[in-house]
């Protein structure tokens, strides 16, 4: 099933952000009270609304209940971004992710329930559209340009692998340093470690490498 994406304020973060689920071919909404930006990014997302966001009519009229995940980038308008933040977590939509400008902006953003508050530059755009599109990837630090750590679900065919049987470090060039079960952290695992189902696989490595590993793996 096909998810919802909605982008409210067309800034470089958030005009990034549909530039980036374009290039995925994701279903994206794109909202701003600028008519000028609207029009520009109306060539690339899905749809492409001039609105208000901070009114809760608006957010109704434009059908933000069938958005699965709302970002919120409003540069400095503060205000705009906690309104909208609320509105939308009132609303009902399942996650709320917003662009904080501050530490005081992070934390009311925080009091008032969204789900993740983000400081990101225009690089990390790109790789925030590719976290929430990969139903495997539970979250994800990036360390660099060019490396991170991510913790990625156990997709089936890694079920009742052993890390030996998966050498992923040859093969991939990146290492799985810890594995998450329920309420266990396997931390180093050694080589003869079988992997369940349903483990959350911590892996550090190239970004390029650890997306080799996520669509392959286990082959």
């Amino acid at each position: 099933m096909k998810k919802h994406y909605a982008i409210f304020g067309l800034g470089q973060f958030g005009g990034s952000l549909v530039e980036s689920f374009s290039d995925m071919n994701v279903e994206v909404l794109a909202v701003d009270i600028d008519p000028t930006k609207v029009s520009e990014y109306s060539k690339l997302a899905t749809h492409a609304v001039q609105a208000n966001g901070i009114d809760e009519n608006s957010l109704k009229e434009i059908g933000v209940k069938n958005v699965d995940h709302a970002f919120v980038s409003f540069g400095e308008n503060i205000e705009a971004s906690i309104l909208t933040s609320l509105l939308l977590k009132e609303i009902g939509v399942p996650k709320v992710w917003a662009k904080a400008q501050n530490s005081y902006h992070h934390k009311v953003l925080t009091k008032i329930g969204v789900d993740r508050v983000m400081h990101p530059e225009r690089e990390m755009a790109k790789r925030i559209a590719q976290h929430v599109t990969n139903d495997n990837m539970v979250d994800f630090i990036e360390l660099s340009k060019n490396h991170s750590i991510v913790e990625i679900l156990a997709f089936d065919k890694l079920h009742n692998k052993t890390l030996t049987d998966l050498d992923i470090r040859d093969k991939y060039g990146c290492n799985i340093i810890a594995i998450q079960r329920n309420e266990e952290t396997i931390v180093s695992p050694p080589a003869h470690q079988i992997i369940n189902k349903n483990d959350v696989l911590i892996i550090i490595g190239r970004n390029k490498d650890i997306e080799r590993f996520e669509k392959r793996g286990g082959d």
